[in-house]
């Protein structure tokens, strides 16, 4: 997330909101996406796993103790409806990789990622996004050897051996899983933090004037 200063959002024109460097270094892809705090705290209060998952992740590059402040109001924005995220991003990711010529492992792998962090999310109300940890939960079997694919291979590696009836019945199980889970949840109907988030934009707006 980036701060725009105060005089790029209170006149007729304002800076960009959202910001994207694509590059290819050696054989690294970088892309990189940084949105505004406005429309990166609106998009936290429109149940979007994604800025979740920013937020929540473990590794930081930079911090500040507005983003640990930003992190415990955070949690007030999480509902039962980040199901809805994850079943659309589920089967889309899903519909990409089946309509592949050649299965990858990588798609395969971002298909489950998905699924299993929304199911955790909906029992335990945690962001956890990273699929080692997350199996250490699910105990799934055919997952180390599809990491290990992944690792020791190249970005766009093919996926060996593909048995794709059975990862798609893999799909449609725990597809099955993350509906149920959503039912189940404790997980609130609505946000709380939108009265707080709203007075930590202002403060952070207010900080920004002189630049």
């Amino acid at each position: 997330a980036h701060v725009l200063p105060l005089k790029e959002v209170v006149g007729l024109k304002s800076g960009p909101e959202t910001r994207e460097i694509s590059s290819q270094e050696d054989s690294l892809e970088l892309d990189l996406v940084t949105h505004d705090i406005k429309k990166f705290f609106g998009l936290l209060l429109k149940r979007n796993g994604y800025v979740l998952e920013q937020l929540f992740s473990p590794l930081i590059v930079h911090t500040t103790p507005e983003h640990i402040e930003l992190k415990d109001l955070a949690q007030g924005c999480i509902t039962r409806h980040h199901s809805q995220h994850y079943l659309g991003f589920a089967k889309t990711q899903w519909r990409l990789f089946s309509k592949a010529e050649t299965p990858r492992v990588k798609p395969l792998l971002y298909v489950f990622r998905v699924l299993l962090t929304g199911i955790h999310l909906m029992q335990t109300g945690e962001i956890e996004a990273n699929l080692v940890t997350l199996n250490e939960k699910f105990e799934i079997s055919y997952l180390p050897d599809l990491i290990e694919q992944k690792v020791t291979g190249t970005e766009k590696g093919i996926l060996a051996n593909a048995d794709l009836a059975f990862y798609e019945q893999a799909y449609e199980r725990l597809l099955h899983m993350l509906e149920a889970a959503a039912i189940d949840t404790h997980l609130p109907d609505s946000t709380t933090a939108d009265a707080a988030l709203n007075d930590l934009l202002i403060r952070i707006r207010c900080d920004s004037r002189d630049d």
